[in-house]
């Protein structure tokens, strides 16, 4: 049976595959105030034990490793701010919500 992905390991695995270790990765990665994100708060977020704490954060991690951003917010159990940010009603959220998961219980199916 396979282990379901986590925010934490698929940038593990994904960060292993394009060599970089975590310091180099951590680096890379500006947080709000602008310094690199440190190597343990990213050990901390590949372990699972944090989520990235801004959407800045999840797009970048994004771009560096080639994933795309609405894969790592839906591993993250986010939603984008900028989505958050309209005025919907609670049954647009729900015909939504249902959309996705018909999309999804759709291609478990069909595996």
């Amino acid at each position: 049976m396979n282990t379901p992905a986590t925010f934490g390991n698929v940038i593990a695995s994904k960060r292993k595959e394009k060599s970089l270790n975590q310091k180099e990765l951590a680096a890379l990665i500006l947080r709000e105030d602008g310094a690199p994100m440190s190597p343990q708060y990213l050990n901390d977020i590949e372990h699972d034990r944090r989520s990235p704490s801004s959407d800045s954060i999840v797009k970048q991690i994004s771009k560096i490793l080639d994933l795309p951003d609405e894969y790592l917010y839906y591993l993250a159990g986010k939603f984008p701010t900028d989505s958050l940010d309209r005025n919907v009603t609670p049954e647009l959220v729900q015909q939504a919500m249902y959309a996705f998961r018909q999309a999804l219980d759709g291609h478990v199916k069909n595996r």
